[in-house]
């Protein structure tokens, strides 16, 4: 019924780092089932919320009719390491950027151990912009897995007004945390005001432009934000949050406190990093490196869905053809929180079952981040 852009559909349409279809081929080695992945095109999307139309004859919890979410992690169940933690098997590969049959199309085919029940008081398109950023979130600062952030915790949270850092802010804040928020631009600032992040700063307060090349060591850059932090707050952070990757990651390690923990899930500005290890080793720093969630951490964040603990940050929604624009939006980062995408459903606010639960946690709550819908650039070709 919908689907939502993130930015492996993004690195997909660029063919960067790699082209998908190297990876699909791939997988299609495996032969069998695998094998129909190798086609001369790519249904991608990592997101979606829709309804069961046909189930295998293995399928035990999942019926037609049923109303699910699907996460991205495509795990194999007959793989050891996937039954310690579902990441951690060999052949586990992020749905419809690693495989075919993705979420941006009328239909999709997924595992079954993807499943998830679609939180019943959101809209398809709502429901559709959760799993891959929520998941990866709450996997990255709660789990086991993660930081396993703790009350009164300070984290810090680059890229705060998009998919991945607007849902973080919700999560640290959710658990006691104190959010501090980094941000490009005077709007974002404001959002991220208004969304109730505790400390806002905007990046080019502290000299750091658009990308990793503003001229200013990663350790200046560190100590500039660490002073901006402790004048707030009185300390530095203990946890900090990044997927931007190569223009941030060596101000993270040096802004960190003492024992504190990097925990990093993609690198939108570029995958080589450059950082002073001394400030890693000698202050007993840790990295941790954090990829999609399994399918527990996965409900479990759902459940702070159904809780009202979490809301959506769904911002602006195309229909399926206008997909290549809203793909566009994100590769020029003039969004902010999740773009949406309908499938078969053929307007927003559809996909509603318990709109007393929608009542008692807020309608306005659940569609703040609608406001601050962005418009696209339109093409010629729409390519």
């Amino acid at each position: 019924m919908a689907s939502s852009i993130n930015y492996n559909t993004v690195w997909s349409a660029m063919f960067e780092p790699i082209s998908t279809f190297s990876t699909l081929r791939r997988y299609a080695r495996q032969g069998r089932y695998a094998a129909r992945h190798d086609l001369p095109y790519q249904v991608v999307g990592s997101d979606a919320a829709g309804v069961v139309v046909r189930v295998g004859a293995g399928v035990r919890h999942w019926r037609p009719g049923d109303h699910v979410v699907v996460s991205p992690a495509y795990v194999d169940d007959q793989d050891p390491g996937s039954h310690a933690d579902g990441m951690m098997g060999e052949h586990l590969r992020a749905w419809g950027y690693e495989t075919n049959f993705g979420g941006l199309a009328h239909y999709t085919v997924v595992r079954a151990s993807q499943l998830v029940a679609k939180p019943p008081h959101l809209t398809w398109e709502e429901a559709a912009s959760i799993t891959l950023c929520a998941g990866t979130a709450y996997r990255m600062l709660v789990s086991d897995h993660g930081a396993r952030i703790r009350q009164g915790d300070v984290v810090l949270v680059w890229g705060a007004t998009g998919g991945l850092g607007a849902f973080g802010v919700q999560l640290v804040r959710n658990g006691g945390g104190i959010a501090v928020g980094v941000v490009s631009s005077d709007a974002k600032a404001r959002i991220l005001r208004e969304q109730g992040c505790d400390v806002v700063i905007d990046r080019r307060d502290i000299g750091m432009g658009d990308d990793a090349d503003s001229g200013t060591d990663a350790a200046e850059l560190g100590r500039r934000l660490g002073r901006i932090i402790r004048a707030e707050i009185g300390e530095d952070p203990r946890v900090v949050f990044d997927y931007v990757g190569r223009a941030t990651f060596g101000t993270s390690v040096h802004v960190v406190r003492r024992g504190g923990i990097v925990v990093t899930c993609g690198s939108s500005t570029g995958y080589q990093h450059t950082y002073d290890n001394r400030y890693l080793w000698m202050n007993l720093k840790r990295v941790i490196g954090s990829h999609i969630a399994n399918l527990q951490e996965q409900g479990e964040c759902i459940r702070l869905f159904n809780q009202g603990g979490l809301v959506p940050v769904l911002s602006s929604v195309f229909p399926l053809d206008q997909v290549a624009e809203a793909a566009r939006l994100v590769q020029e980062n003039r969004h902010v929180g999740k773009v949406g995408v309908r499938c078969l459903a053929p307007c927003d606010g559809l996909g509603v079952t318990d709109p007393v639960a929608r009542e008692r946690i807020g309608v306005d709550r659940i569609t703040a981040w609608r406001r601050y819908a962005m418009a696209p650039v339109m093409t010629g070709t729409g390519q």
